[in-house]
């Protein structure tokens, strides 16, 4: 999953997107002497087939109607189940016990990340910030394809500073929003979003988890991931400008006059920047783990939440009117009956509990089919045979499929000799190579909840040629611009 904080991906770490906890078996446990080679083991197979048979299932959500979260979940356990039973058999019985301690403690970083990311979006959709925002955008009299292209350059440029999961989500609520149930215009929206978003971590090192991966490890100075900019616009500009041709220029239905925000909404957008600001700063300047930062700006949120909530006292009850709120099957008081009343748990509660919940299946699964060892194998196989420029390019195509964090972790952990252009390479195709598929990246995977009914796996699956496409030229953009460093 696939972002600086990866919701950073997901994959928040960020964001898809996926995920933060796939590198910790691999980080502990890869290169640990008690470890087994499970790859030809019937654990090992059986492994993959009820991983492959989980994700076929994740793939095909829209027609079984079955929650993506569930096969992945189950998976999980029976893949750790089989691993723990090979360790046992060997007299072993504390390897994996510790394999998936760690994976599960790097969840429950993703984990709360999340939590606070879409509690805000929660915040700020009751504020009716994304109505505002609508309403605005609407009576600019801009058509459906300018929006098209607002919501996508917005995402681009955020996703460097904001991760790609949280710009994700951010701009998801606003083409919800401004859609307007336009089915086939959220769809294409939501796939620009999630180009746009991907491409735009790319060329940050706080983008993206691989960014920040790689530049942990010191291979990549600061600066020199920018120099990235110009191929992770090629990547967002090419598909955007086919789909762009789809969309049509007919103009929204003109709202009943304008939408105002209710009370606090402008200290929650400054709190929820606030917040983003503070994960960065405990992670860049404290060595601390961005989670630390943004569950600190869920307090700036539970405070100014006490602070509306003292207001309203005295003004009346809390409204008892129930209502269900979009992308979520839980049903919660309205706040929208006061413009003081706000309660902070009915924010929480109201998160993509689905997306959540995938993450931890994801983590896990990916996690054991680590620990059994065909993520090193893979590697070792794509750089010692098929060179670093087509493995390179191979890694975009894995994290479309699997995930970009174990892939470079696997990649990080093997080290081959290469030049500043190869690393750059390879940060470039992981961080943009998961777009190609709605499950490659956090930013996906998020919106496939969060647009539920609206943006789908096959509805991705249609746009991947020209998403490929893109991929394909800001390959052949970073070779021409970053020759020097080759």
């Amino acid at each position: 999953m696939r972002t600086f904080f990866d919701c950073r991906n997901t994959r928040f770490w960020a964001p898809a997107i996926f995920v933060l906890g796939l590198i910790s078996p691999l980080n502990s446990y890869a290169s640990s002497t008690t470890s087994l080679d499970l790859t030809q083991h019937w654990v090992g197979y059986a492994s993959v087939v009820v991983f492959i048979l989980a994700y076929l299932l994740v793939m095909s959500e829209e027609f079984v109607h079955l929650r993506k979260s569930k096969p992945v979940i189950l998976a999980a356990g029976i893949i750790w189940l089989m691993i723990a039973f090979a360790y046992t058999q060997h007299g072993d019985q504390h390897t994996a016990e510790q394999a998936i301690r760690h994976n599960i403690l790097e969840y429950a970083e993703l984990f709360l990340f999340l939590l606070v990311a879409m509690t805000y979006i929660n915040a700020m959709e009751e504020r009716l910030v994304f109505d505002a925002l609508k309403s605005w955008l609407v009576s600019k009299g801009l058509s459906l394809r300018q929006l098209f292209w607002i919501t996508g350059i917005i995402s681009f440029f955020l996703s460097p500073i904001a991760d790609n999961l949280t710009t994700a989500l951010l701009m998801c609520a606003v083409v919800m929003s401004v859609g307007a149930g336009n089915k086939k215009f959220i769809m294409i929206a939501c796939v620009n979003i999630v180009v746009a978003a991907n491409a735009g971590g790319a060329f940050s090192p706080f983008g993206d988890i691989t960014t920040l991966m790689v530049w942990q490890k010191g291979i990549i100075d600061f600066w020199t991931f920018f120099t990235l900019f110009i191929p992770s616009v090629v990547n967002y500009l090419i598909p955007a400008a086919i789909m762009s041709m789809f969309v049509s220029t007919e103009q929204p239905e003109a709202m009943g006059g304008s939408t105002k925000v209710k009370r606090g909404a402008v200290i929650i957008i400054i709190l929820f920047i606030l917040t983003i600001a503070t994960a960065v700063s405990f992670h860049n300047f404290l060595h601390l783990p961005p989670v630390a930062g943004m569950m600190t700006g869920l307090g700036y949120l539970m405070f100014f939440a006490y602070y509306l909530k003292k207001r309203k006292h005295g003004k009346g009850t809390p409204p008892s009117v129930v209502t269900t709120f979009p992308g979520s099957e839980i049903s919660a008081h309205d706040d929208s009956a006061g413009d003081d009343y706000f309660d902070i748990f009915n924010k929480i509660k109201l998160a993509e509990w689905d997306t959540l919940l995938f993450f931890y299946g994801v983590i896990l699964c990916v996690g054991g089919l680590g620990l059994i060892g065909y993520l090193a194998l893979v590697s070792e196989f794509m750089y010692v045979d098929m060179g670093a420029t087509n493995a390179n390019v191979m890694v975009g195509i894995l994290s479309a499929i699997v995930d970009n964090i174990p892939v470079m972790f696997a990649v990080l952990t093997m080290n081959p000799e290469m030049s500043q252009g190869q690393w750059l390479l390879a940060t470039l195709t992981a961080g943009v190579g998961g777009s190609m598929l709605s499950i490659g990246s956090a930013a996906g995977v998020a919106l496939m909840g969060s647009a539920r009914g609206y943006y789908t796996f096959f509805g991705h699956l249609k746009w991947m040629p020209v998403i490929a496409l893109g991929y394909i030229a800001s390959i052949f953009a970073h070779f021409w611009v970053n020759s020097a460093l080759f």
